[in-house]
């Protein structure tokens, strides 16, 4: 049998990316909006949602709403998205939105404001829930219906793809067999962006990081200050950079907005983002730029090489 997965990767030779402009290091900021398409008792689900939250552990059990940590992801959508919204347009800077459908279409403002900021939104899903406990039908279902509603919420189609985790066995298959996305993100295996092959296609993906994360805020050992936030960001920065005298790499910083949205968290990404802007040889860029830059630049090998 063949061995499913790729171990090796681009071995000690990775590709010159060659970013635009001759960038040393593409940096790529990915919002991750959520909020309103979690688990909860209110869409018929057995339990409320108790992934990613502040208090650790803490669950009211099977049956019930958990109005605590439906009000700690409100705070998200009602506070944090605004505040983050108002730090990028300062700095005048691109992001990535990761999008789940229903989240969309309950706030039509900050789907509005994601249009007009010029920001890509990449499908994450029509709701916030695992896609590999849903059959290959109900994961089909849920992959049209994101790109319906997502389309609906911000008046454009998602280019990009990634769930929660985790993936199913179908994921990547049932994204090339719906067609017109030009990537997905459901890996965290490299530092540039890869093809693979799926059926008799080729596929690119583009790695996404669970490491330069504010997720960590609340999954101990993670961050517990903005000092340490800001400091794992730039010692990744700081290496990501150096390597990149060589041979140009990609770097992804993951943001929720329940999480870096509260003032004392958003200090550290503030401290980040001013670091980074130092640097006239970074590309800040969207994730929809660099899997079209990978495209033109890189494409797949053909099949039989």
């Amino acid at each position: 049998m063949t061995y499913p997965r790729d171990l090796i990767g681009y071995g000690p030779n990775p590709p010159h990316a060659n970013w635009p402009q001759g960038a040393r290091l593409a940096l790529n900021l990915v919002l991750n909006y959520e909020e309103g398409s979690e688990y909860s008792i209110l869409e018929g689900d057995p339990a409320a949602e108790t992934y990613i939250g502040e208090v650790p552990v803490a669950s009211v059990g099977a049956g019930r709403r958990d109005f605590v940590t439906e009000s700690l992801y409100e705070y998200g959508s009602r506070v944090g998205f605004w505040r983050l919204m108002r730090l990028f347009a300062e700095r005048q800077i691109t992001i990535t939105v990761f999008g789940c459908g229903l989240a969309l279409e309950r706030n039509p403002l900050a789907s509005k404001a994601i249009r007009d900021a010029g920001f890509d939104v990449c499908s994450h899903g029509w709701r916030w829930i695992s896609h590999h406990l849903l059959s290959e039908a109900e994961e089909r279902e849920h992959i049209r219906r994101a790109i319906d509603s997502i389309t609906k919420a911000t008046g454009g189609r998602p280019l990009g793809w990634y769930c929660r985790y985790s993936p199913s066995a179908n994921t990547r298959r049932l994204v090339v067999e719906e067609g017109g996305f030009l990537y997905d993100s459901d890996s965290y295996a490299d530092d540039l962006p890869f093809w693979t092959t799926v059926g008799s296609k080729p596929h690119l993906v583009i790695p996404y990081t669970f490491t330069n994360n504010d997720a960590k805020f609340t999954a101990p050992p993670g961050f517990g200050t903005s000092g340490q936030f800001f400091e794992y960001l730039k010692d990744a920065f700081d290496i990501y950079y150096r390597e990149s005298a060589h041979t140009p790499r990609m770097m992804s910083v993951g943001l929720h907005a329940r999480f870096v949205g509260h003032p004392g968290r958003l200090a550290g990404l503030e401290r980040f983002l001013d670091y980074v802007m130092r640097y006239e040889d970074v590309w800040i860029c969207r994730r929809a730029d660099i899997a079209r830059h990978w495209i033109a630049n890189h494409p797949p090998a053909p099949l039989g090489r």
